[in-house]
């Protein structure tokens, strides 16, 4: 049966609460307690790596891990907090990287012989600005082919029959295990919101440009978004406060100053929420158990929520998939063409799709973003956030695709902030609830993701 039912609000939690297992530890718990010097680095980067010991051999999350090399980094940490020095956001804190984000120390290979055994010069702005904010760079995250629709080797942790989803599923079956209680990925449809929804963790795709793609594989220079993983929205904050630093090399990157989005989410909304639930064009392909599992969740809600229709959508949903196609085509037609032999039959397919679209097609699809846009913006100036599925349904069984994007594809391709919340269930398996709030304005939409969460688990 499915059920409405929150998995988990917010985390506030006592300074002096026992530890435990540092693994379990939120990144919020972590890095406070590495600050009052309750917990080391080391000790947490420890009982990570245990529990990756424990669960790799089944889950199949990364595609490198350096223990020792993490180890080091944690034991920089602990002789930096030592000596009195200024500590950085995510001091000590372990975090997973997908294999598309370039790392100085460690291979990127984006799960493909094209790239086998490359070495980045330097870091991708992204892991540039975790590493200045104290964190440990854990290790690269299995990522499907090119973060593309192509597999890759991991499954999910909840049923291991059944996908994580893609193109960021070693991420998140990474935080949704306990491996590590924060990682990055990368979305240009559905890649972060999706595998959150079928794992059951926390995730956020922030708005377009708020994090810098520098040193990212680029599939689509109008869609690519470096999204954000973790167990609780205060970490999804944390997370991204600490990378969403403005990168001059980064041409999307927003230059306007940032408001501190972990004070936001930890607030109290002015007055509660009141969500506009979309189907989206997609709904008639949803899973039974899924419209079950929403019928209950917006009977709980009551007055908090109001069903809107929004034709428009439609083409937003068509706009993404053609913008997609034609600019993945232009930015990977090269390796189809030069090395064939080293690019899967699925991909090459898609690129031979993509390059087909005609000219007038694509750009008709970039200019109409803008416009589309403006009926959401409208929209959300009556509503605080819009509510609507994070995927078809739960994750599907098998191995051999990741799952449907078309329920995130229209919000990337707008630009939009969009968290997955993991509140529903149907047989043993998650199914995400996603919320999109409006360009820019990432710190009220993690607001009400954490006032939804705290309000279904009887909080609030």
């Amino acid at each position: 049966m499915a059920k409405a039912t929150a998995k988990g609000g917010a985390r506030s939690k006592s300074a002096h609460k026992p530890l435990g297992n540092p693994a379990d530890l939120t990144a919020c718990e972590a890095a406070a307690a590495i600050a009052r010097r309750d917990l080391t680095s080391e000790e947490l980067v420890t009982a990570c790596i245990a529990r990756i010991d424990q669960l790799e051999p089944e889950v199949k999350a990364w595609a490198f891990l350096g223990r020792d090399h993490a180890l080091d980094q944690a034991r920089a940490a602990d002789a930096w907090a030592r000596e009195g020095k200024g500590l950085g956001l995510l001091h000590g804190v372990p975090v997973g990287i997908k294999d598309v984000i370039d790392t100085a120390d460690m291979p990127t290979e984006a799960n493909s012989a094209l790239f086998k055994d490359y070495r980045p010069r330097q870091d991708a702005g992204c892991v540039a600005a975790l590493r200045a904010a104290g964190a440990v760079i854990m290790g690269k995250t299995v990522t499907t082919e090119l973060a593309s629709s192509t597999p890759g080797a991991t499954r999910n942790p909840r049923n291991l029959a059944h996908t994580p989803g893609g193109s960021s599923s070693g991420s998140a079956a990474a935080v949704a295990c306990g491996m590590v209680p924060l990682a990055l990925g990368t979305q240009t449809a559905g890649s972060v919101i999706r595998p959150a929804s079928f794992c059951g963790v926390y995730a956020m795709k922030p708005t377009f440009g708020l994090v810098s793609r520098r040193g990212v594989l680029l599939q689509s220079h109008t869609l690519d978004t470096i999204g954000l993983y973790a167990r609780c929205i205060e970490d999804l904050a944390l997370l991204a406060d600490a990378a969403a630093v403005h990168d001059s090399q980064d041409p999307v990157s927003i230059s306007a100053a940032r408001p501190r989005l972990s004070a936001i989410a930890a607030s109290d909304p002015p007055l509660p929420p009141v969500f506009a639930f979309i189907r989206t064009p997609a709904w008639e392909q949803t899973s039974p158990v899924l419209r079950e599992a929403y019928t209950e969740l917006i009977a709980e809600l009551g007055g908090r929520v109001e069903e809107v229709d929004m034709p428009t959508l439609a083409q937003a949903t068509e706009c993404q998939r053609i913008v997609q196609s034609a600019e993945n085509a232009a930015y990977y037609g090269l390796f189809r063409e030069r090395k064939p032999e080293l690019v899967s039959d699925g991909l090459t397919e898609r690129l031979k799709s993509g390059a087909r679209i005609a000219a007038q097609d694509y750009i008709r699809a970039v200019n109409m973003r803008d416009m589309l846009y403006a009926a959401v913006e409208d929209l959300l100036t009556h509503y605080s956030a819009i509510l609507a599925p994070s995927s078809l349904g739960p994750a599907p069984k098998g191995l051999s695709n990741t799952g449907d994007p078309v329920m995130n594809g229209l919000w990337t391709y707008l630009g939009t902030p969009t968290v997955n919340v993991p509140l529903l269930e149907a047989d043993g398996l998650p199914i995400g609830v996603q919320l999109i709030g409006a360009r820019r304005d990432d710190g009220r939409l993690l607001r009400n993701a954490r006032w939804l969460a705290r309000h279904l688990a009887g909080e609030v």
